[in-house]
């Protein structure tokens, strides 16, 4: 049984979520105490638990009694599956904090389908636009990943209807050392060591029915294609509207590098965001996710941020190397539950901010 101390580092969920999923995968049960301990309302919330859940049915584990405000968890998990599962977080939780557990073992699990119900753009998560241009595209060489937002979900009431369908490459076999094996073998590691050229800029801006005649998605476009021109480089952003439960609105940008064209194998790909709220100005919000975007190209990295920290199991998995920004606590959260799981141990080249991965 691997014991960790949920206090360790940032001390927030992240640490659930990467051991729900890693222990999924490698069958190895474990436990987790003082959850979220440094938090002002520390113990699992609502979304941790839909996590705990999707994860559950997916490798039939059993877990110790669980409710909101729980500070321990014991999870053992039984046989991976693919299968399809029902998830309604029943708030504006992030749907993209429930894949973020549930996705890594779907990928090996042969085929599922995952209809969640929540927050598909809020604070603190990252959007599911982010999702499905920045982070699934690193992941579709290990399966076919189809992501579809039939509804987006902002807060408070959420009600964004996302299903993912998954068609894995690799499919899990009883015994996870042989099957580690074959992935080590694949030939699929992480090389996103140089950010090469830059290529083109895409967007979506979005927001809520009601806010098309202020035409607050086209200002929020509109300011970031100013604030972005400087890269000299296509800028394609497009702007919609949603029929909602609550209104809102948002952006997600991303820049796309290579040599000549998009790896579509190690694909370069840098995101950032920028979320509306009330009494902001639309163009600030544009504004926003576009200086972000900026920051996180001039790095230099071919790994923006917000990505690296998703990225660190499959760097366990498969081996390579990563270029990021920095180490975040995030980041630094993952190495360690991944430690746990696998013998490996991460290392950070401190003058190329590289992040990489041996066997021990």
């Amino acid at each position: 049984m691997i014991t960790i101390d949920g206090s360790h580092g940032e001390g927030g969920g992240q640490m659930v979520r990467t051991a729900l999923a890693l222990s999924a995968l490698t069958g190895k049960a474990f436990e987790v105490t003082n959850i979220r301990a440094k938090r002002c309302d520390p113990g699992l919330k609502a979304q941790h638990l839909h996590c705990i859940k999707a994860v559950q049915e997916l490798c039939s584990a059993k877990t110790s009694t669980l409710e909101v405000g729980s500070n321990h968890l014991r999870f053992i998990p039984g046989a991976l599956k693919g299968k399809t599962i029902s998830i309604d977080i029943g708030t504006a939780g992030s749907i993209a904090l429930v894949l973020q557990a549930a996705l890594l073992p779907a990928l090996f699990a042969g085929k599922s389908r995952l209809r969640l119900t929540g927050g598909t753009d809020g604070k603190w998560a990252m959007p599911m636009d982010y999702c499905t241009h920045v982070l699934c595209p690193q992941l579709q060489k290990y399966a076919d990943i189809k992501v579809v937002m039939e509804r987006r979900g902002y807060f408070p009431e959420g009600n964004g209807k996302v299903d993912v369908r998954i068609k894995s490459k690799y499919r899990k076999e009883k015994d996870f050392d042989a099957f580690w094996k074959q992935l080590r073998q694949a030939g699929h590691q992480l090389r996103l060591a140089e950010q090469q050229q830059l290529l083109s800029i895409k967007g979506i801006s979005h927001a809520s029915q009601s806010l098309e005649q202020a035409q607050v998605a086209e200002r929020q476009a509109g300011a970031a294609r100013i604030a972005l021109a400087k890269c000299q480089a296509p800028i394609s952003i497009r702007a919609e509207y949603s029929n909602t439960s609550s209104d809102g609105s948002g952006i997600v940008l991303w820049a796309l590098y290579g040599k000549d064209e998009i790896d579509t194998v190690n694909p370069i790909i840098l995101g950032a965001d920028a979320l509306g709220e009330r009494g902001k100005r639309a163009e600030a919000v544009g504004e926003e996710a576009a200086k972000n975007l900026l920051e996180e190209m001039a790095s230099g990295a071919a790994v923006d941020s917000h990505l690296e920290d998703n990225l660190i199991p499959f760097l366990a998995l498969f081996g390579g190397a990563i270029r990021v920004p920095e180490l975040t606590e995030h980041t630094r959260t993952n190495i360690m539950v991944t430690e746990q799981f696998l013998p490996v141990k991460f290392r950070l080249d401190e003058e190329k901010k590289i992040i990489l991965c041996s066997l021990i």
